[in-house]
């Protein structure tokens, strides 16, 4: 590992922190083939399975991606916004696929305008700053609905434009500092929008949704999101205080940052992947695919 020079002091801590991040990536891989695999073996439902399983793959992308980014720390800046890039569009689609099985679950298709007519004229209550453009109150219908699904549909275009524009940028030589906060604070708004949608439609259908374990399949996807979100702004942080700072001479602060978030992303993933084998269960697709053998059998 080109990283790693030898003959250098923290060798083998370095050599420690490689392996302890391998024994993560397999076991972060392990959880989650288990898990897509038990899905396929009972593979009865394929338009909410479909949508599971891009979520389950969630976790092996990001372990995968992060540990990329490990074994070649001392990459470019393009290197690394590409790494980036790959996880946040990844994420992007991720929301669009949970929203998607939201509303799969309660019968809800927006292109063919099918509403139910139990859930038409709920209120949706919003919050500022959603409030300086929103009614702090509305009633439940297809346009309202589909004004949600707009919200989180946003941020699955915008990503990938801005990583494309971001890297381009970057190779061409003409990425001033300005235009790197820009993108930010445009990823940033447009994520926010995404998750604010996501909440919403959650605390609207809590009831209907309970017997889905919705609240443990959005802290998996939101608090993928948020880990690697406000880590990266702490460590942001952390190196403007002087925290964090580089004490090798063949490493700069930047890459010591990038090697420590993606250190902690590898890390996480193995919990996350725990997460989803309880949130993401394929129990409920087992039991009916018992149900239906017990059924034909009586026939």
């Amino acid at each position: 590992m080109e990283w790693l020079p030898k003959d250098i002091p923290g060798l083998d801590r370095g050599k420690l922190t490689l392996m302890g991040s391998t024994v993560c990536v397999m076991l972060t891989l392990h959880f989650a083939i288990q898990l897509v695999s038990q899905h396929f073996q009972s593979w009865k439902k394929p338009k909410e399975q479909k949508a599971i399983v891009i979520i389950v793959l969630m976790t092996p992308l990001y372990a995968i991606d992060s540990y990329v980014g490990l074994l070649d720390i001392r990459g470019s800046t393009t290197f690394f916004t590409f790494l980036d890039s790959v996880k946040e569009c990844y994420e992007a689609l991720v929301m669009a696929k949970f929203l998607g099985l939201m509303y799969t679950y309660l019968n809800i298709s927006i292109s063919k305008n099918i509403v139910p007519d139990e859930i038409k004229g709920r209120e949706i209550h919003h919050s500022f700053p959603m409030t300086l453009f929103q009614p702090h109150t509305v009633r439940l219908d297809h346009k309202n609905l589909k004004l949600l699904k707009q919200w989180t549909w946003q941020f699955v275009v915008i990503r990938p434009v801005c990583s494309v524009l971001m890297i381009a940028l970057q190779l061409l030589g003409i990425y001033p500092s300005w235009l790197s906060s820009t993108f930010t604070m445009i990823l940033n708004v447009s994520v926010s929008l995404a998750l604010y949608s996501l909440v919403i439609f959650y605390h609207v259908f809590a009831k209907e949704l309970a017997p889905h374990k919705p609240l443990a399949k959005f802290l998996c996807v939101k608090g993928i999101v948020f880990f690697c979100f406000w880590q990266g702004i702490l460590l942001d942080i952390l190196v403007a205080m002087g925290i964090v700072k580089s004490n090798h001479f063949w490493l700069d602060v930047e890459h010591v940052q990038e090697a420590l978030q993606n250190m902690l992303v590898v890390v996480e993933m193995v919990f996350f992947s725990l997460l989803m084998q309880y949130a993401y269960t394929a129990a409920p697709y087992r039991t009916a695919s018992v149900s239906d053998t017990t059924n034909k059998k009586k026939e």
